[in-house]
């Protein structure tokens, strides 16, 4: 496996372009990721695997200095997961001049759920993305469904590019205790730890609710809700939406094929998961 850190380098490492499967990270990785490269691998085409902190989808509140940069732990679980190129560019490298054209995805799509509460968000996810994709040249890329407004994104941004690239998503990994692995839950303190499943009980007894009663749909986010604010959390949303465009299900829609999401501050620590009913 290689590590490389210029377009040149990888450029000159892959035969042409659509020769090979991407899966975009922002590295310190944990078991949900190498999933992904698993995914890719199946494809029989060499496996890249970026790593790059995007400092464009971060607001000036969050995290983009105190995210952590584990490259060399990263690239030793790539290794041991069959990547065969890793392109962990620097900032100046990929960003040479400051990124004044930018995708801008459909308000649409894009400006509610994590959009609402992260504005700007995934113009800086698209940009990124769209930026890699010229880099990288893939077949195939793989997304992880934990971020599946993210994915829905991207998708759209593809078709709607007539991109070459085909956008796979990948089912969320979770821990033993069913919690959404994310590179954020490292930021959880021992006890928030154990109290962090709360999160993806809740979309559960939404989703396990509103199959026995649509029409009990509003009473379960609003109850959901309230009992993970008794909990001590501080959610932003927990919602059910159809699955095909992320609006909320009208009444004669609630057969359609659905997902509940949800965003919830526990502490310092942002968590989202989702789950497809």
């Amino acid at each position: 496996m290689q590590v490389l850190h210029t377009i040149d380098a990888l450029r000159a490492a892959l035969p042409g372009p659509g020769t090979c499967a991407f899966v975009p990270t922002m590295g310190n990785l944990h078991d949900g990721h190498l999933a992904l490269v698993r995914q890719a691998r199946a494809h029989g085409l060499p496996v890249v695997v970026s790593i790059f902190v995007n400092r464009l989808q971060f607001a000036p509140h969050e995290d983009f200095d105190t995210y952590p940069r584990t490259l060399e732990r990263d690239a030793e679980l790539l290794r041991g997961a069959g990547a065969d190129l890793v392109f962990a560019p620097k900032e100046t490298e990929l960003y040479p001049q400051p990124q004044t054209f930018k995708v801008a995805p459909d308000p649409a799509l894009a400006d509610i759920l994590e959009g609402h509460f992260r504005p700007g968000f995934f113009t800086g996810v698209c940009t990124v993305v769209m930026k890699l994709f010229q880099v990288v040249q893939p077949r195939v890329a793989v997304f992880g469904k934990k971020d599946y407004q993210q994915l829905m994104v991207i998708r759209e941004m593809v078709r709607q590019f007539a991109l070459p690239v085909t956008v796979e998503g990948a089912d969320t990994t979770r821990a033993a205790d069913g919690l959404a692995l994310s590179s954020r839950n490292g930021y959880l303190s021992t006890a928030e730890r154990e109290q962090a499943i709360a999160l993806s009980r809740a979309l559960r007894l939404i989703a396990d609710r509103v199959r026995l009663d649509p029409q009990a749909l509003a009473a379960a986010e609003a109850e959901a809700t309230a009992d993970l604010k008794a909990q001590g959390w501080a959610p932003d949303y927990l919602t059910v939406r159809r699955r095909d465009n992320l609006l909320a299900p009208q009444p004669g829609e609630l057969s359609a094929p659905l997902v509940v999401l949800g965003a919830a501050r526990l502490g310092t620590t942002r968590l989202i998961d989702n789950l497809e009913f």
